[in-house]
């Protein structure tokens, strides 16, 4: 196609519905005094619980019926990234048809609190239709005003326009692909526009509200036009021999011809030839490289018919059968029936692969059912490595009752462990607005399953063992309570920590010995009786989580930390991401010694992590000026290098190498060295997981967080021990890029999840996962890959003076 060539769709010939999306809400939303009784309500008293309506106006009339997003209570921010697909289809548009978008507030009371409303054309005024991300500035208090011309229009008026409504014009045209990409422009680019967006808050302080919506993008411009006009008058053709061009306004739309030719090629009538057909030597090339394709890719046309012709020969090789699903047409209803009995008949998949099958890609019943049935063969720890994914795959099943759930439900029953867990996951999404019904039906089935058993050898029946449970509720009620009660107190931490013991003596002393045992929400296996008061404590920090110290059966003791404030079902992700990690490493004979404490999310913003008996890397520092002397105060060795024990000194250099491996590939925000722990006996861990898959606050982050301390614990970047940690590192790398496909399709699962980093960009947030994989490199080039990222790390110098400012912080907090 040449430069000048312009190609297009006409909105016309568009039979689809009028479909967008509504992402998020930026911006600060107003605080409500209340009149009676003079105080202002705060986030505690009352949280927004925020709904988007969108309606179509076209020439400044209502066309067909708004629509509505579900609920948001779980902000700020406020992310819907909700698909709203209307009534009207393209073909019935007008050159001044425009979305009216007002966002409302139902936490008011009796009647919906108006927050504010904005309109935007559809077309502009090239009469192209608008497409990729728009940001609309709202009219607090105002409803969408869908007459033409607009009292609300949702574009600021070109006299406040500044650098960042250029900037974010560009942004679109980036993200549409219409502006080429540059990876290290392209870094540095998003630093300066994250500068520029904090210094244009700074100026208007937060005063304008925002929302933004993404409005399809077609593999064409779509240019506006009439049902039934001309598009182009035919120029006169001279004599000259010069090219005419011809628009092809076909172009993109249904192939009778290509149809027909693949009815004929996937005809039931060719299964007979192709029974027998062997692909040749570049066939063969050309399938072995699909197969290596991951999850995430698209198949292409030729690529699903190579598949599909050679269906009967791939059937021996089991990493087929998911790339094989995926190039069915299964509205065929012939072919599909051909598909499923083919399924049945192929090699037995690895459980790994069943999981891509339970992806939203898959909707045919009876391959959800297959891959369920692929799923029976693992054991209970391999399917507790991935019971969060599988409680989110309900989401994308047809029924309330569906095969998996059902699987899911038996396995529980089965084991205790598994069926406190799969309670919480199932507990956590029932707030759910969309889906509540489904998490509803299948809590139910549990609960009413579980009540069901009959009594074990200890006496204890299926009633009493559901009541072991749902104490754990209460339990967690009590303590948001009692967090409450202390974030309350006036004074310093010590006051708070007097007070929190008081609570656990006195008003709350049910909870020092519990009228019967709990099991422990973190350790299932563990039953709880109470808690002991003089061992609980505080944190020092803004949300002052609980430390608290449980008493458990067996005349032990078991500390756990509660906090309420803080979303942990991502804290909770990352560290199941740790130990599925540590279980393939050590599965190929590789012990970082990792540290994969238990996290359990018990709501949307409170949830119980394990207690590490551990220290920062900052307070070591300040105290002991390096990690080695630190080290040498438990497991000293004067005979030994640096004078700690060689055990001690291996550890420390493993976990350092398996997180540094592990941060890398989920992409870990936020490192300073405050949540960089270190146990006793040289375990380094990471907490706080805040940002992941490539987000993080601070500019210019390195691949990983390696700083120099840690390295001079190993003797310096010359010393054998640096080198050995290298050779870990780049040794787990290889291992855990063999097992990329599981940890995608993992990820994938969670796609429908509102955890905030991966539903602000799904799609997004996957594919920078796969990036760092790099499977497009041997094993040999991703050793000197990752020993490159090692070096680019340490030398980072930008970190360094970040980490500084950090203690700063810390120190005036």
């Amino acid at each position: 196609m040449g430069a000048n060539e312009f190609r297009f769709f006409l909105s016309c010939d568009l039979n689809s519905p009028v479909t967008f999306r509504i992402e998020k809400l930026d911006g600060t939303l107003p605080v409500e005094k209340s009149t009676d009784s003079g105080v202002i309500s705060g986030a505690e008293d009352k949280r927004p619980e925020l709904y988007v309506e969108c309606a179509l106006y076209i020439d400044g009339a209502p066309f067909g019926l708004p629509m509505r997003t579900r609920l948001n209570t779980t902000g700020p921010p406020y992310c819907w990234n909700e698909l709203i697909t209307l009534s009207s289809k393209y073909r019935d548009l007008t050159a001044h048809s425009q979305l009216a978008i007002t966002v409302w507030d139902v936490s008011c009371g009796k009647g919906e609190g108006l927050i504010g409303g904005a309109t935007i054309l559809l077309f502009n005024s090239k009469m192209q239709m608008k497409s990729g991300k728009q940001k609309l500035r709202l009219w607090k208090g105002k409803e969408a005003d869908g007459s033409f011309p607009t009292s609300t229009p949702g574009k600021a008026p070109r006299h406040e326009r500044g650098e960042l409504e250029r900037l974010e014009k560009l942004m679109n045209k980036f993200e549409r692909g219409q502006i080429q990409s540059i990876d290290w422009l392209d870094r540095l680019l998003l630093k300066s526009l994250d500068k520029i967006k904090e210094q244009e808050s700074s100026k208007h302080g937060n005063s304008y509200l925002y929302l933004v919506v993404d409005f399809c993008s077609f593999e064409h411009r779509v240019v506006f036009q009439e049902s039934g006009a001309n598009l182009l008058i035919t120029s006169p053709i001279g004599s000259t021999n010069e090219f005419v061009t011809v628009w092809d306004t076909e172009l993109g739309k249904f192939n009778p011809s290509e149809h027909k030719q693949l009815k004929l090629a996937r005809s039931l009538d060719r299964g007979i030839i192709d029974r027998d057909l062997k692909p040749s030597n570049t066939e063969r090339k050309s399938i072995q490289r699909v197969l290596k394709y991951p999850p995430t890719r698209t198949l292409s046309g030729d690529e699903r018919q190579l598949l599909w012709k050679f269906r009967f020969s791939l059937m021996s090789e089991k990493r087929a059968l998911t790339k094989f699903l995926r190039c069915v047409e299964w509205s065929d209803v012939q072919e599909a029936k051909q598909a499923i009995q083919l399924m049945y008949k192929w090699e037995t998949i690895d459980v790994c692969d069943a999981l891509e099958l339970l992806s939203p890609l898959f909707e045919s019943e009876e391959v959800r059912a297959y891959a369920v049935s692929v799923l029976e063969r693992a054991d209970d720890e391999e399917l507790q490595c991935y019971l969060l994914q599988l409680v989110q795959a309900l989401r994308f099943e047809r029924s309330d009752r569906s095969r998996l759930s059902q699987f899911l439900v038996q396995r529980a029953l089965q084991n205790i462990q598994l069926a406190s867990f799969f309670r919480w996951y199932v507990a956590v999404e029932l707030t759910d607005h969309v889906y509540n019904k489904r998490y509803f039906s299948t809590y139910d089935l549990l609960e009413q399953s579980m009540k069901k058993l009959p009594p074990d050898v200890n006496g204890e029946d299926g009633n009493k063992l559901w009541q072991s449970l749902v104490g754990q509720t209460g339990l967690t009620a009590q303590l948001v309570s009692i967090t409450r009660e202390v974030r309350n107190v006036r004074g310093n931490t010590q006051k708070k920590i007097e007070k929190l013991r008081q609570l656990l003596s006195g008003l709350l002393s049910e909870l020092t010995y519990f009228e019967e045992p709990i099991r422990s929400p973190l350790t299932p296996s563990v039953l709880i009786k109470g808690i002991v008061p003089g061992e609980s404590t505080l944190f020092k920090s803004q949300l002052n989580p609980l430390m608290l110290a449980f008493r458990t059966e067996d005349e032990g003791s078991c500390k756990v930390i509660f906090k309420k404030g803080d979303d942990l079902r991502q804290d909770q992700l990352v560290v199941q991401m740790v130990w599925l990690m540590d279980r393939l490493l050590k599965l190929e004979n590789l012990d970082l010694c990792l540290t994969p404490y238990k996290v359990l999310a018990t709501g949307h913003d409170e949830g119980m992590l394990e207690f590490i008996p551990s220290r920062s890397l900052a307070q070591i520092l300040s105290e002991h000026r390096s990690i080695t002397s630190y080290l040498q105060k438990f497991h000293p060795d004067e005979h030994a290098p640096f004078g700690i024990t060689a055990t001690c000194l291996e550890t420390f250099i493993k976990s350092c190498a398996g997180y540094s491996v592990i941060t890398y590939i989920l992409g870990i925000g936020d490192r300073h060295l405050d949540n960089l722990l270190l146990t006793d006996d040289g375990r380094l861990f990471h907490v706080d997981f805040a940002f992941i898959l490539g987000r993080d606050p601070k500019p210019f982050p390195p691949p990983m967080k390696l700083c120099k301390e840690m390295v001079e614990a190993m003797g310096g970047a010359e010393s054998q021990y640096y080198t050995r940690f290298k050779s870990y590192c780049c040794e787990a790398y290889n291992i855990l890029r063999k097992s990329s496909n599981l940890i995608l399709n993992l990820f994938y699962l969670m796609a429908g999840s509102t955890i905030p980093d991966i539903a602000s960009d799904p799609e997004k947030g996957i594919l920078k996962l796969q990036e760092k994989f790099r499977l497009d490199m041997d094993d040999e080039a991703c050793i000197h890959f990752f020993q490159d990222l090692i070096n680019e790390s340490v030398s980072a110098l930008f970190p360094q003076m970040v980490e500084t400012i950090h203690r700063w912080a810390q120190y005036w907090r």
